[in-house]
């Protein structure tokens, strides 16, 4: 029930930002206020839940919810009782990842969502498609159909905002008007992802790029060996672009980095909770997790699907930006996309640590494609690990210089 009331909460907070509109004019645009607006609205059957349910602004836009975190990490939809299969990835500066494609070298670049389903082939942004799809989803938002979508924006205390940003008042007369309608709302939604709100760049290791502040000896000796022993930025691109962009940290890329599985995922037990007389998990306990290769298998592309057991355990690389952003020290996160891991300090431990004899580790989910190359036996120190850490805590955005 947590969750509806998080719902009821954040559909107060856009009565607020309604009444504040005309002060945030000036800061963000009419389309990016728009799909702020519905960022923030409980647009779902029934109506408790929006897209800051389980993409939350202190937390660096991902899971706010402090004892899901600790536990199973997937969040509950709409109808409470239903569970999709992975936590919430963060959707601040989704909207720089490429429309999914396949590189000679690297592989599968691109997309949204951890398995890369939203390509971003249908309105040329993986975040405009991907924000489409939880509104659908029977174990997400649960709407009937995407005219049901617009019928609420329609009737939002918003709703004049809709022909400020598209210059034309929302129809849904016809199913061409409800296409291309329901397409601006992804596109409005990735626009408040790309604006200054969701994606500054405003974190203490963006402002020592500037020479605005200098990192710690500590925070100094993580970066070396984030760049250098800790291979992590082999996937999680530290420096800037060619053309001087800020890093993202990611490359974009997909691997499987030998993630056991976690034991309280919810969707385990999806066995149980039916949709339109179906399951929702037939599989129950014995659910694997395909990562990239459960969509590829699904492509119309018949080369892609042919690619899919190399494929299969490996999930996006996620942005680092916001990895350790919460609303206070002691708030649980929950890393790895099926939120297995609990801390920081033990994602880079297992990353160090992984294939050392005694370790210790469950065995991987996915023991095919597994990265042996540029993790499991790093050879860090304790100091080391803790080194990378802190320096992993410099990216949090809103630092003050």
């Amino acid at each position: 029930m947590k969750n509806r009331r998080i719902g009821r909460s954040i559909g107060a907070v856009v009565l607020v930002l309604v009444l504040a509109a005309s002060a945030l004019a000036d800061k963000l645009t009419d389309k990016e206020l728009l799909g702020k607006f519905l960022f923030y609205d409980g647009i779902s059957s029934p109506g408790s839940m929006s897209c800051a349910v389980c993409h939350g602004a202190s937390v660096g836009f991902t899971g706010p919810d402090a004892q899901i975190n600790r536990h199973g990490t997937v969040y509950r939809g709409a109808v409470p009782e239903r569970f999709g299969n992975r936590k919430p990835p963060s959707s601040a500066y989704a909207t720089f990842s490429p429309v999914l494609h396949y590189d000679q070298a690297k592989g599968f670049l691109g997309g949204n969502f951890w398995d890369g389903r939203a390509t971003g082939q249908h309105l040329g942004n993986p975040a405009a498609d991907q924000a489409l799809g939880p509104f659908l989803n029977p174990v997400e938002q649960n709407n009937p159909s995407s005219e049901a979508v617009l019928e609420q924006v329609v009737k939002s205390p918003y709703a004049r905002l809709w022909e400020q940003a598209w210059g034309e008042p929302l129809r849904t007369a016809t199913q061409a008007d409800i296409d291309k309608n329901y397409d601006r709302v992804g596109q409005a939604i990735a626009a408040y992802e790309a604006s200054y709100e969701m994606s500054p760049f405003s974190s203490k290791y963006d402002y020592s790029l500037q020479g605005k502040v200098q990192l710690t000896d500590q925070e100094q000796q993580g970066l070396a060996l984030f760049n250098g022993k800790a291979n992590c930025a082999s996937c999680h691109t530290s420096t800037r672009g060619p053309n001087g962009e800020s890093p993202l940290f990611t490359n974009f890329t997909y691997e499987n980095v030998g993630i056991p599985k976690n034991p309280e995922n919810p969707y385990y037990r999806m066995d149980r909770v039916q949709v339109d007389g179906k399951p929702i998990n037939p599989d129950g306990a014995a659910w694997v997790d395909p990562g990239l290769a459960g969509f590829l298998q699904t492509s119309d592309n018949p080369v892609w699907r042919s690619m899919a057991p190399a494929n299969k355990g490996k999930h996006r690389v996620p942005t680092l930006r916001n990895v350790d952003k919460r609303p206070s020290q002691d708030f649980p996160k929950a890393y790895m996309h099926n939120g297995v891991f609990k801390s920081l300090e033990e994602v880079v431990h297992f990353y160090n640590t992984r294939d050392v004899p005694g370790a210790g580790w469950p065995a991987p989910e996915v023991p095919q494609n597994v990265n042996a190359k540029e993790t499991g036996n790093l050879r860090l120190t304790p100091q080391e690990e803790a080194a990378v850490v802190a320096f992993l805590k410099t990216l949090s955005d809103d630092y003050t210089p």
